[in-house]
């Protein structure tokens, strides 16, 4: 049952406000302090504590001492904000009216002085209790000014002025907390605002400092003001975090752009970093004197428009490729019913061979395919142990003498991160090409895990063959490039831009008989 009732969140206390607080307290000490050295210095010859010196000194001095303990409590203990500003207000009230009492009234002039009690405790405080303060004072001033009336002697102007002062009271207390509430929702926005600047500006220093390009901000001098990583490194200076000059070539260059004082675009070569920059002037605006500079790598552009050029033209062999298959289909549909008729050897042999290359040409589609969904990667934690398993049921079913050339070797329960379909291509691929080329020996074929530093993984896959020859050791991965007669070129280099689109990579190590292939790849070992 919802019973209505809303708890109050109550919001923590500004710094500022402490702050106040402290001013506050030092001034009633000074207060204090100056009423005491007074009477003390000046006795006689000042109005204060005519009425009853020795309660006017008491006071004075207590006054004195519970300053110095407000002051000293609030340094020291930072909570409760509230109840330490009425306490003091409440003491202020208290020994100001007692010292008027003894000075012979509100003649003395110390009313005055609850004035600005009153008005400073609404101006600290968070305007809460502004109206207790000042009904708090109205009544110690009239209770004073009723003991004189009833015990010594009083004037109904007395009273008036009591009123007039109660009044005074009350008005400055709505003033100040009027006053103290604009101010408070100022420094909130203010404080908001800042807030929100400071993000934005880490914000923006973070996305500099991860920008490709770049960027400088300069003087007109040439003195590097700001610099990203990245600038510093195309242009060759220390990444010292301090202010550096532009090199002479580009300093130059500066001074031919500030005459123009428009946005300029320029090439530049370096012959010490042996790099072609390509520099984009802003000039400074009115408000700035700094102008900016933008720097791109030449040779990183042109090598990304390539990738790009690359791309569309791996879309479009795929898309070749699917178109081809169709036609493919049915001439080697035709080269096998054509096959079936063996009365003429030579037509069986013209249609074994249109038959054989469609195989061939049909190998080399799918594997053109299989290399443009290389970026349709599905990364997933796999269990190791499972998956190999199925995998050599299956390679068991195309070779049977895998079950014994093939050894396993895992040491205890491994975890992944690869794409199952793209991980099944790469070993089958490195597999079937070590049981191709290695001995029929068991074991001959070895397959190991085994763990590497920060949460990788190596996979190496050996055979007992041959090996490759080193001079054929930097064109494996290449596409197109084979030694056997049967094959696409393909295989090896699809099987590594499959690794490398998993967060992988598939490299050849030197061994001392047959290959030695290795996937360096995330997961983790479970003992």
């Amino acid at each position: 049952m919802n019973s209505g009732f809303v708890p109050v969140i109550r919001q923590p206390t500004l710094p500022s406000f402490w702050r106040s607080l402290l001013y506050f307290s030092i001034y009633r000490g000074f207060v204090a302090l100056f009423f005491l050295g007074a009477v003390l210095i000046f006795g006689d010859a000042v109005s204060l504590g005519v009425q009853s010196p020795t309660l006017f000194r008491w006071i004075a001095i207590a006054y004195l001492a519970v300053s110095v303990f407000f002051l000293l409590a609030q340094v020291r203990y930072r909570q409760h904000f509230d109840i330490q500003l009425t306490g003091q207000v409440i003491v202020d009230i208290l020994a100001l009216t007692l010292m008027m009492f003894a000075s012979g009234g509100q003649k003395s002039g110390i009313a005055m002085l609850l004035l600005v009690v009153v008005s400073g405790a609404g101006l600290v405080g968070q305007g809460r209790m502004v109206l207790f303060y000042a009904a708090l004072a109205s009544v110690a001033v009239l209770l004073e000014e009723s003991w004189w009336a009833l015990v010594i002697d009083s004037t109904p102007a007395d009273f008036f002025t009591a009123g007039i002062t109660s009044l005074a009271f009350f008005a400055a207390a709505i003033a100040a907390r009027l006053l103290a509430r604009r101010v408070v929702s100022n420094e909130l926005l203010a404080i908001d605002r800042g807030q929100q600047l400071d993000a934005q500006l880490k914000m923006s220093e973070q996305i500099i400092h991860d920008m490709e390009g770049g960027v400088l901000v300069v003087s007109a001098e040439g003195e590097i003001q700001m610099s990203n990583p990245q600038a510093r490194f195309l242009l060759g200076l220390p990444f010292d975090g301090l202010s550096h000059t532009l090199p002479q070539t580009v300093r130059d260059r500066l001074n031919v752009w500030q005459v123009s004082h428009a946005e300029t675009a320029e090439t530049l070569f370096f012959h010490t970093t042996n790099r072609q920059l390509r520099f984009r002037y802003i000039p400074s605006s009115r408000m700035l004197d700094d102008a900016l500079l933008y720097v791109e790598d030449l040779e990183k552009l042109n090598l990304h428009v390539q990738h790009q050029k690359l791309a569309a033209l791996g879309r479009l062999a795929a898309n070749m490729a699917h178109e081809i298959r169709n036609p493919l289909a049915a001439i080697s549909h035709a080269a096998e019913l054509l096959a079936e008729d063996r009365t003429d050897a030579f037509r069986y042999r013209l249609a074994t061979i249109v038959h054989d290359n469609t195989l061939r040409l049909n190998r080399l589609v799918t594997e053109v395919l299989e290399l443009g969904r290389r970026d349709q990667t599905s990364r997933e934690l796999i269990d190791w142990n499972n998956f190999i398993d199925r995998l050599m049921e299956e390679i068991i079913l195309h070779n049977a003498s895998a079950a014994t050339r093939i050894t396993i070797t895992t040491p205890s329960q491994v975890r992944v991160w690869f794409d199952p379909g793209h991980l099944h291509r790469v070993l089958w691929n490195l597999l079937t090409n070590a049981l191709r080329y290695g001995s029929e020996k068991k074991g001959a074929v070895q397959v190991s895990v085994k763990k590497m530093p920060s949460k990788f993984l190596q996979i190496d896959i050996t055979d007992d063959g041959s090996g490759i020859d080193k001079a054929l050791q930097a064109q494996i991965f290449e596409p197109f490039f084979t030694t056997h007669t049967a094959g696409t070129g393909l295989g090896l280099y699809i099987a590594r831009e499959l690794c490398e689109a998993n967060r992988a990579s598939l490299t050849l190590l030197p061994n001392d008989s047959g290959a030695h292939f290795s996937i360096m790849l995330e997961g983790s070992l479970c003992p």
